[in-house]
């Protein structure tokens, strides 16, 4: 069947396309119906079904007898070490800390904050409260106490599972102080906290409150599934709003396995017992989604890895562990393959490795500019699908259907819709805009299975956020347009289309200019506030390793490229290099706190800063350009 035949099947029956895809689940109630939608715009899949998380991730696999098939990997450059976790190991062990969790008191509905590091733990924690119906929240490990008590005093844990530590190269951070720092400051207390003690630091234990990961287990009964509803929260996932309070995306059971499952093969294009390898953080949705639940869902194994793209030893860890362990398909975001670019522009480490096993590479995160799919493609001689979705979505919107049809490559463009998704691009006024024009990505309602119904205890947050802007449409907060083959092409966040003297441009288009010199490794280009032109553009270059000709030059030679190859009417005439832009953990660029700085405005912090010494550094920049005073 070809794409095309698929998204039309879905077109013409949405309830029957959900309902068949619904039977790849085990469910222990069937649903008498895929979408529930008498409270529209709260849309609901699968309401009235019953079903468990963990015994679909686990315990069928070893109930059909592949329990001796590997789950998950754990390949830890930072300890130097590699481990293997059998699907009957992971039932063990699952059930074993499950019966913990409930001995103590942890119930169906529950919350419970998950604090760790890249370790199976982490899965084990998160698929033992699918286990009994508890509802997690994974924090990304280190967060700041301050972020961490904004979460506990949203969410309300009865439990907090945290590790002593987590590695990064060359540092320990200490996990356990920033947690006693964070119930310290929160209004809620949790009743408990389990730590995992990692053998590079022992954290001391707050008696009365903290119990040993491994010593709570013992001598408890493991627990059975329990079945949850189809519409019960497996999880809560804490994003950043942009009033500085996180929002909490609410992820119901039934409807993200489904929608899961079905992704592995149609999108990722593997099979029961391939490996899939997705190089991200169990904090970020992308770990939720495509480190633990699907792979485990589909019966994959999974790959938990505890390292960085360059310097765990060094640029071809990427290809080390695509060879060692077989990885079939694997994700990463772009700016991962940013610093293996500039590391090792030539690709030498590459030549080292056997990539023969290796499908495809998916790059999601944030966009994926043409010069690094490229520099991809050459270097590794396999297909780069740049695909579009996001937190809120819990799986993609617009990707390459690779298990359905191999669609061409249009670099720049994430390709099609999924079933599911009906993409609108409208002008300000909310109305359709023709093929070919930028405007403002919608997607009409209902939104599919696996996607979010709400935020946690916030309604009228949710409507205000997403569906108030144009009624009857998610707003996804992107820039873009789709042009007459009906490919996706996602130009900006909604906020970084500039308005130079009344034409609106995007940044991402002058980034993708910049990034084509030669000598730049990565980019980033903001607007910045103009009196005679409301704004005016201004690139930021980090420099290929290696490079070492007058900055001037090189600044020079980009703003003529932005000219020659947007126009004038893109007044680009600012660019500055710099050694490192400011990012989260998980690679975005912060613009918007980058506009700020220019712009001398006060600014927050941002929680998911990864080095806040980057913002000083980018502040002596824009001084240099006569901005930021």
């Amino acid at each position: 069947m070809a794409y095309k035949d698929v998204y039309e099947s879905w077109k013409k029956d949405p309830e029957g396309f959900w309902m068949q895809a619904a039977e790849a689940i085990d469910w222990d109630e069937k649903p008498t119906k895929a979408l529930f939608d008498a409270e529209a715009p709260h849309y609901e899949w699968y309401s009235d079904g019953k079903v468990n998380g963990c015994f679909n991730a686990v315990d069928r696999h070893v109930a059909a007898g592949r329990g001796d098939q590997v789950a998950i990997v754990h390949d830890s450059p930072i300890t130097d070490s590699i481990a293997r976790i059998t699907y009957a190991e992971l039932k063990d062990r699952v059930a074993s800390l499950a019966g913990a969790l409930r001995a103590k008191g942890v119930e169906k509905g529950d919350r419970v904050i998950i604090y760790m590091p890249m370790v199976p733990e982490a899965l084990e924690a998160m698929l033992a409260c699918a286990r009994i119906g508890a509802i997690h929240s994974v924090v990304f490990g280190g967060f700041a106490s301050h972020e961490l008590a904004v979460r506990i005093d949203d969410a309300k844990p009865k439990c907090i599972i945290a590790a002593s530590c987590g590695l990064e190269p060359g540092r320990v951070v200490h996990y356990k102080p920033l947690l006693d720092g964070a119930v310290d400051q929160a209004k809620h207390k949790p009743d408990f906290c389990v730590i995992f003690q990692r053998e590079q630091e022992t954290a001391t234990l707050t008696e009365g409150r903290d119990v040993d990961w491994h010593d709570f287990q013992k001598s408890t009964e493991p627990a059975d599934c329990v079945p949850v509803e189809g519409n019960h929260p497996a999880y809560i996932l804490y994003t950043s709003g942009t009033t500085g309070a996180p929002k909490g995306v609410v992820r119901a059971t039934g409807g993200h396995l489904v929608a899961l499952h079905w992704s592995m093969k149609n999108i990722y294009n593997v099979d029961p017992g391939d490996v899939f390898w997705a190089a991200s953080d169990v904090g970020w949705v992308v770990g939720h989604s495509y480190i633990c639940y699907a792979p485990l869902v589909h019966g994959n194994t999974t790959i938990v890895f505890e390292g960085k793209p360059v310097g765990t030893p060094d640029a071809g860890t990427f290809w080390r562990v695509i060879e060692q362990h077989k990885v079939k398909s694997f994700f990463t975001a772009p700016t991962a393959f940013r610093a293996v670019k500039r590391e090792d522009p030539h690709g030498e480490y590459l030549k080292k490795y056997d990539l023969s096993g290796l499908g495809a590479i998916y790059l999601a995160g944030e966009r994926a500019d043409p010069d690094t799919i490229e520099w991809t493609q050459k270097m590794t001689g396999k297909p780069v699908y740049d695909h579009w979705w996001q937190t809120e979505t819990g799986w993609t919107i617009a990707g390459m259907p690779a298990g359905i049809e191999a669609l061409p490559v249009k670099i720049g463009s994430p390709t099609v819709a999924m079933p599911g998704y009906d993409i609108q691009i409208l002008d300000d006024a909310g109305h359709p805009v023709a093929p070919g024009t930028l405007g403002a990505i919608a997607i009409k309602l209902p939104l599919p299975p696996g996607t979010l119904p709400t935020l946690w205890n916030a309604e009228d947050r949710f409507r205000k956020s997403y569906l108030d802007h144009f009624p009857g449409y998610y707003e996804t907060g992107d820039a873009g347009m789709v042009d007459e083959d009906g490919y996706v092409w996602i130009m900006a966040r909604t906020d970084d289309v500039i308005n130079v003297a009344g034409h609106r441009l995007s940044t991402g288009g002058m980034e993708e200019v910049l990034a084509s010199h030669p000598d730049v490794a990565e980019c980033a280009v903001i607007g910045v506030s103009d009196e005679l032109k409301g704004q005016l553009p201004v690139g930021f270059v980090c420099l290929t390793k290696g490079v070492d000709r007058p900055h001037e030059e090189i600044t020079a030679e980009c703003v003529k490229l932005v000219r020659d190859q947007i126009g004038p009417v893109a007044a680009f005439k600012l660019a500055v290099v710099v050694d490192r832009l400011p990012k989260t953990r998980s690679g975005k660029i912060l613009r918007a706190t980058m506009v700020k700085i220019a712009d001398s405005q006060e600014f927050k912090m941002p929680a998911t800063i990864d080095d806040p010494a980057i913002l000083d550094e980018i502040r002596d920049a824009l001084q240099t350009l006569g901005l930021a005073k």
